[in-house]
């Protein structure tokens, strides 16, 4: 017989929310629309806080990451993020929001993502 010493950690495991979303649903943000945000997925890395991306509109921007997102995510290529187009030059957008691989996969299972960039 073993002692029970490892119990009070698979409580504590056991009360914690799924990461994958299959028990419970979670909240995501999605690009608003209302904002001229749209889906992209991150082609390649240029430097400099610069990449290459392919939109739901089919058009191959420049991206940017601002300041506040670069200390937080780190983008990858193939990474499904949230763009805003520029006003000014419209083949240029900044980084609005990064997903993970399981919030993209979960928004691919969901149908919530434009069949020209759902890759996941």
């Amino acid at each position: 017989m073993t002692p029970p010493e490892n119990t009070h950690a698979k409580d504590h495991h056991h009360n914690s929310t799924s990461p994958d979303g299959e028990e419970g649903y979670y909240r995501l943000p999605l690009p608003n629309r209302k904002n001229h945000e749209m889906f992209a997925i991150a082609d390649q890395l240029l430097g400099g806080s610069r990449i290459h991306v392919i939109c739901e509109d089919k058009k191959s921007r420049m991206a940017r990451i601002p300041g506040k997102m670069k200390r937080k995510a780190r983008v990858r290529a193939g990474d499904l993020l949230i763009i805003k187009p520029w006003d000014i030059q419209n083949e240029k957008a900044d980084i609005v929001f990064r997903y993970s691989r399981t919030q993209a996969s979960s928004l691919s299972r969901r149908r919530m993502l434009p069949e020209e960039i759902n890759v996941f």
